[in-house]
Formats: structure tokens, sequence, C-alpha cells
């Protein structure tokens, strides 16, 4: 099995979601890489501030490319771990043969997969704003304590927003509807995959992940699927976040 690992992040975080799963696989004698999106790396206080003037136009396709060209450019194939939206950027991933083993956590609405009840209500903010394909959206602090990471405290609620918490733009959402990437659940290619849903979760609904998991069961290629009961869709960061990064990793290293 490779011993590189490349971890991606979804929407409204950037690359310091991962410290802490980083460090511990590179623990465990990994060559870790977290490479933020395109125009989203950067403290989460001065995004929030001020995003990048072009951070709007950013859409799925590029953030697919991009990590595409990383993967291409390393010295061996490696273990992809993909959280929310990176969870679907790792589907597209392996459905381009690249990478020697996947993981998606808790992934946002997959193309050819219905939006479940959960992913829909949460996705309503950006959805309701007419314009927001052209905007930069900003996470409200209410919704992150109410939705994204309702199993913390207040206190630690406003804490986790001030370290971790950045804008994303609109177009990642609507690119799932206007004009979404097409995924072969059938692809003899496809190399081996480990959905991982989260019980708790209000954004990307455990139902949701059961449903990917079944259409990405049709590739002949390994299909697992690990629940997670009590977790929510802050779960690589919420108490208890190594139980998940132990999971992905040593379902990868058995294979």
């Amino acid at each position: 099995m490779s011993k590189t690992i490349v971890l991606i992040h979804g929407a409204w975080l950037n690359s310091r979601s991962w410290e802490h799963v980083k460090a511990r696989y590179e623990a465990r004698g990994y060559t870790v890489l977290a490479p933020d999106w395109p125009l989203d790396e950067g403290e989460p206080a001065a995004l929030r501030a001020r995003p990048h003037p072009k951070f709007e136009a950013l859409g799925q396709h590029q953030i697919v490319d991009h990590y595409e060209a990383i993967i291409r450019a390393l010295p061996e194939a490696p273990i992809l771990i993909g959280h929310s939206l990176g969870g679907v950027v790792i589907q597209h991933l392996l459905d381009r043969g690249l990478g020697v083993a996947g993981v998606a956590i808790d992934p946002a609405p997959t193309p050819g997969v219905p939006i479940f009840p959960h992913a829909l209500v949460s996705a309503l903010p950006v959805f309701l704003d007419p314009f927001s394909r052209s905007k930069v959206k900003h996470m409200s602090r209410r919704f992150f304590a109410r939705r994204f990471a309702q199993t913390l405290g207040a206190a630690q609620a406003e804490t986790a927003y001030d370290r971790y918490i950045v804008p994303t733009p609109g177009r990642v959402y609507w690119d799932g509807i206007v004009k979404p990437m097409k995924i072969d659940w059938t692809n003899p290619k496809r190399p081996p995959l480990l959905l991982i849903g989260g019980g708790k979760d209000l954004i990307a609904d455990a139902a949701m992940t059961r449903a990917i998991h079944a259409r990405q069961s049709r590739a002949p290629s390994r299909t697992d699927y690990v629940e997670f009961a009590e977790r929510s869709h802050w779960t690589m960061l919420d108490t208890g976040w190594e139980q998940v990064a132990d999971a992905a990793i040593e379902w990868a290293e058995k294979l």
C-alpha cells in the first residue's frame, strides 16, 4: 500500500481542518499532503474578512482538475481521503483512475444520487439566493452551531468557527445541478472505495451516503461502508475524531 496520503477538504473549510488528522497520519509514517482548493489558502479569519477576488469563479471542475494535477505529479499513487465536498472530489478522482484507494467521509451530494432532506435544507442558504452562483458566500455562526457542528457546546462552536470556517464559492453548489460531472458507477478501473457516514450529520445525511454506496457498489472494485451513529458533519474535528481517522487509514492498510 502507498505511504502517501492526500487529504481533500470540503466547502466552508480549508487545509487547516486537517491539522490533527495530518499529524496523526504522519506519526504513522505517512507522507501527508493537504492541499487547499485554489485561492483558498491562508488564515481563516483573513479569508473571512477578505476572500480572494477571483474565488467566486471557482467551481467543482477546477477543483477536481487541481487535485488531479497534484496527484499526477507525486512519485507514487496516494491514498485519497476527502470530507464533504472533498468526498465528492475523491469519487471523481477515483473515477479517473487516480489513487490506490479512496475514503469519502460524509460526502456531499454526488451527481447521480438524489439529494436527501438534510443536505437539501442545509443548501438552502445558498440556493435561495438567485445570484449566489457568482458570489462568495459566508456561513453564519448560527448555521454552524445548529447544523454543521451541532454536537458542540456554544463556547466550543464559537472557538471552532473562529479557527476553521472560511467562505466558499456559491458556484460549487450550483455546479452539482447546472453542470454536474458524471461518475461511471460501473467503472472497472475504479480503485477501492470506503464511504463513511455520520448518523447525526445534518449536512450530508447518512442515508444519502448509503445511497452513494449503493451506486458505487455497481463497480467491480471493493466498495465498503461504515457508519458512526453519533457523529455530526464536524466529525474530523469533534471529540473522538481519532476513531474516524483510524478507521479510514486502517481500512486502506488492509487492502
